[in-house]
């Protein structure tokens, strides 16, 4: 079996901890603080919610204001940092968390395919 194609994220992770930066002078400069894994989790976990609602606007099901595709591309793409940021905070490499999750998946899964 060839060998998998693993992703390489540490452009993306880059460029979301530039932006964490910047939205950390901000919270110093209005709090006097940055923000707490903790709030840092409830913010990931409403854009998580928020996705959800886009989901059914994007169905028709749930009416809101603007272009649910547009939305949508926007919530994901934000949530995406956000895992980069507490991947960040917690020390954890999502290049090989992600490469090593899914090569155990999907051997999972090849495993099962065949039985």
């Amino acid at each position: 079996m060839p060998s998998p194609k693993h992703a390489a994220l540490e452009d993306a992770r880059d460029r979301a901890l530039e932006v964490r930066a910047l939205y950390e002078v901000l919270e110093n400069r209005i709090n006097g603080k940055v923000w707490t894994d903790h709030e840092i989790m409830i913010g990931f976990t409403n854009d998580v919610g928020y996705i959800g609602r886009l989901l059914l606007a994007n169905e028709g099901t749930w009416g809101i204001e603007g272009d649910p595709r547009a939305e949508l591309e926007h919530k994901l793409a934000e949530s995406m940092w956000w895992i980069f940021v507490i991947a960040d905070r917690l020390g954890i490499d999502m290049t090989d968390a992600f490469n090593d999750t899914m090569d155990t998946i999907k051997n999972g899964l090849a495993h099962a395919v065949k039985a």
